[in-house]
């Protein structure tokens, strides 16, 4: 599918091969504060959740993609989730995953596929995401990407011993 693929990089649905680098992650705990998560996942949870990766956007409410380099290396993943067909709204979260990869333009191309896939094949209208207010890189990702900053949430997020401010940011399809 062409909406998936840039000069840089691409977006590939799970795999089984995928085991390693989600376990990586899901048990990196300086990326926790991202995913909300508060303990680890073992390998058996994983392969669980890559055996049902599968399954239908309509069915499961998200979807996640993996985003690779063109050489084939994964650099993160990007996940459209609380889908809802109704409203024709979903969220969007992305990590980019090493030091090494931040900065390079990934996270740019895969958001922009991402809205490109949900405005044109999804046929949303608009699409959200969560940012702590301390997450600079992730503000500037969205706001390039014209999502608009439309509210705070006062000390939502509790990391670390204390607590952190989110915005809310939106994204709205008024090409229909």
């Amino acid at each position: 599918m062409v909406t998936l693929k840039t000069e840089t990089c691409y977006l590939r649905a799970l795999e089984p091969e995928d085991l390693d680098f989600i376990y990586q992650i899901e048990n990196d705990e300086t990326v926790w504060e991202v995913s909300q998560t508060i303990t680890p996942y073992s390998r058996f949870l994983i392969k669980e959740y890559l055996e049902n990766a599968h399954k239908d956007i309509f069915e499961v409410k998200q979807q996640r993609f993996v985003i690779c380099k063109l050489n084939n290396e994964t650099v993160g993943l990007i996940d459209v989730y609380d889908f809802d067909i109704k409203n024709k709204r979903a969220g969007v979260g992305i990590l980019i995953y090493g030091e090494e990869n931040k900065a390079k333009g990934y996270g740019t191309n895969a958001l922009k596929m991402v809205v490109d896939y949900c405005f044109k094949h999804l046929d949303l209208h608009q699409l959200h995401c969560n940012v702590t207010a301390d997450n600079l890189a992730s503000i500037k990702l969205f706001e390039t990407q014209k999502f608009e900053k439309i509210g705070l949430k006062k000390d939502w997020v509790y990391t670390n011993g204390t607590y952190k401010d989110e915005y809310i940011y939106q994204l709205i399809n008024y090409v229909h």
